[in-house]
């Protein structure tokens, strides 16, 4: 191929690349679907210890025989502009009161209202028999941005890498064509909107099963109001009073409620 040729070749092959990412749409304003799954064999056998083994054994092989590995729970986050709406879908069939259903990790009674331009959120938290609204500044999460590449919901999405609560190893993928700081549950801070989240040392994780592009009403992103007003300190003070007495598994009950 002669040199001239080569030339036009690139010319052409840029031009076309300017006229795609011309045309790609960002989305500003929709809904997001995502489904949360959680291994309940693996969160049930780190509770299994030397102590409890010989009546905890026992229940975790007659819950495998009973019930899938994987729990599957359902959630929307409506976005407009720097406004997020993060609500759990309840299901339609009667509550599933089975052992295990009661781990923090494994419920989803979490709405959260967050202001992603001036890094606030309300958050109202069921957490067994008592209901907090939670008034405070979005969460700091030092993320580390990855070259990895993934598709969610047919968005290209990067991946980043962080470690959130001192211990816990999260794994977030992002994407930019929605312009927007936002994810499911308390996940943000990253330059784009999260549609994949992983934490495989807590054997959850929540990912993006569609994206609605379409307008959303100032109805549609209100705010939760009920519960008793607290900041996030103050949570973290009464969860560990109310846990004081539950030894080795306080830890993971306090994570569970605070993801």
């Amino acid at each position: 191929m002669k040199l001239n040729q080569i030339i036009i070749t690139c010319l052409l092959l840029c031009t076309i690349q300017t006229v795609i990412a011309q045309n790609a749409r960002f989305a500003t304003q929709g809904v997001i679907q995502y489904e949360k799954r959680v291994n309940m064999y693996a969160l049930i056998k780190k509770q299994i210890n030397t102590r409890n083994e010989s009546y905890m054994k026992p229940m975790f092989e007659n819950y495998q025989k009973n019930q899938p590995q994987f729990k599957s729970l359902k959630s929307t986050l409506t976005f407009s502009k720097e406004q997020t709406l993060f609500k759990p879908i309840e299901s339609d069939g009667p509550p599933n009161t089975m052992w295990g259903d009661d781990f923090g990790a494994s419920t989803q009674n979490n709405i959260i209202f967050t202001n992603t331009e001036v890094g606030t959120s309300i958050s109202q938290k069921k957490v067994y028999e008592e209901t907090y609204l939670v008034k405070d500044s979005t969460r700091k999460i030092n993320w580390k941005i990855t070259n990895e590449i993934r598709n969610i919901a047919g968005y290209d999405c990067r991946r980043a890498n962080a470690v959130i609560m001192d211990s816990v190893y999260v794994v977030a993928f992002y994407t930019d064509q929605i312009p927007i700081s936002g994810g499911p549950e308390s996940f943000t801070g990253l330059p784009g909107m999260i549609l994949g989240v992983a934490l495989p040392y807590e054997h959850v994780t929540w990912f993006a099963t569609s994206v609605l592009d379409q307008p959303v009403t100032d109805d549609k992103l209100k705010a939760p109001v009920k519960g008793k007003p607290v900041n996030n300190k103050q949570l973290i003070t009464t969860l560990k009073a109310a846990l004081k007495d539950w030894g080795e598994y306080a830890q993971d009950a306090l994570k569970g409620f605070l993801l």
